[in-house]
């Protein structure tokens, strides 16, 4: 890339990394435009990088000589491992009291939540059979890449990529996604800014019923000086996030199921997810302080987040176009609203759960690491994190299962 008619020349390494910045910039200054009170947020840079990645994809790849793809997938997962760690620590100290309060509704509100999005999946499929589709497996194959990507589930896709038969079957799976996986981003982000709205709550008293265990707050330290490994809580950050890493990569075989080969993790989010709601409920192991400062815990959560849309959008991009079907992208907008109103309801009016608790559940259940960014700068409080972390492992479970139910059933 020649800037300033030739005197300035970027390539490489260097000219990915001048575009990764120049899509945080532009698309913090989108997210900010607000419109009767609704922003897209940090979704903004999504946006910005999903048109990159139709105009420029190819010239970025040319400029990595055919490594985009490995660099943009280095830059997500970054991106998900500081966000979900953040997550993770910051709801930790609440978590297990109100995971141990409120389990059976949290597990009914994702079970809810992803089998009404399978069911939506499953009558879209007929609904193509109606239609004039024919070749059921290529419909299913497309429809469970849809499903995975209406609710922005990388394991959803991954495992329903590995229940298809045939390498053009694992591509109509990554065409669902892709198709989906826009409206899955914008639509839950969306969706929170609005029902505070809709329904014209008073956030001050909203957040005060916020479900909490009593007497819950951050670890306490000890009496004794704690040892601390650096200034701002960097390094146990990084050993929390690399346990983490460690317990993704468990794979238990689902061959029991009929699915033979096929295996199911935790993967790094939910592995990281699961060490750092850990380590930020005990924040200390003897004398060793493990818990990062809020100040650390607020900058990663934000940086890991942009990070991830930055990646997950130019990747989406680069194949939108010639992918893109109206079809495909209204089922894909139903799969990810109806979960999410279905699931309201039944949280707010059957488990009787306030409205803040009910939108982190449902950003949980949706496994929508942008909304809950969002939710948390809506509310104006990091207390919604604790219900994301508690619906967002049943529902990790659940839509994975369901993924490939929906290519077994045809």
């Amino acid at each position: 890339m020649n800037l300033f008619g030739g005197v300035l020349t970027i390539t490489g390494i260097t000219f990915f990394v001048f575009c990764i910045f120049a899509i945080l910039t532009v698309g913090y200054a989108l997210g900010r435009i607000t419109i009767k009170g609704i922003s897209l947020g940090s979704a903004g840079v999504f946006i910005i990088a999903l048109v990159f990645g139709c105009l420029f994809y190819d010239n970025l790849d040319a400029q990595l000589s055919g490594y985009t793809t490995n660099a943009l997938k280095i830059v997500e997962n970054i991106g998900l491992i500081l966000f979900v760690s953040s997550v993770g620590f910051i709801a930790g100290p609440k978590f297990f009291s109100n995971m141990k309060k409120n389990f059976t509704s949290y597990v009914l509100l994702g079970l809810v939540i992803i089998i009404v999005g399978a069911l939506v999946a499953v009558g879209c499929v007929f609904l193509g059979k109606l239609m004039g589709e024919t070749d059921m497996e290529r419909l299913s194959a497309i429809i469970s890449g849809l499903f995975a990507g209406a609710l922005t589930s990388t394991p959803a896709f991954s495992a329903a990529k590995a229940s298809v038969a045939t390498p053009e079957m694992e591509q109509l799976v990554s065409v669902g996604y892709g198709i989906a996986y826009i409206f899955g981003v914008i639509g839950v982000v969306l969706f929170v800014q609005l029902i505070p709205k809709i329904l014209k709550m008073n956030m001050d008293e909203e957040r005060a019923k916020l479900i909490v265990a009593d007497n819950v707050s951050a670890p306490k330290k000890s009496e004794g000086k704690l040892i601390e490994l650096d200034d701002y809580g960097i390094a146990p950050f990084a050993i929390a996030a690399l346990i983490g890493i460690f317990i993704g990569m468990i794979k238990i075989p689902l061959s029991s199921a009929g699915l033979d080969g096929t295996t199911f993790s935790l993967t790094t989010t939910g592995g990281c997810l699961l060490a750092s709601l850990v380590f930020g409920h005990f924040g200390k192991f003897g004398k060793l302080n493990v818990m990062p400062t809020v100040t650390t815990l607020k900058v990663f959560r934000e940086l890991g987040l942009v990070l991830f849309l930055t990646g997950a959008g130019i990747s989406g991009g680069a194949r939108f176009i010639q992918e893109f079907k109206i079809d495909y992208f209204v089922y894909g907008m139903i799969m990810t609203i109806l979960p999410m109103i279905v699931g309201f309801v039944f949280a707010r009016y059957v488990l009787k759960i306030d409205v803040l608790n009910t939108l982190g559940s449902i950003t949980g259940g949706m496994t929508s690491t942008p909304a809950l960014g969002t939710l948390i700068h809506v509310a104006g409080t990091e207390d919604v994190a604790a219900a994301y972390a508690a619906t967002y492992p049943i529902a990790l479970v659940a839509v994975v299962f369901a993924s490939q139910f929906i290519i077994i059933l045809f």
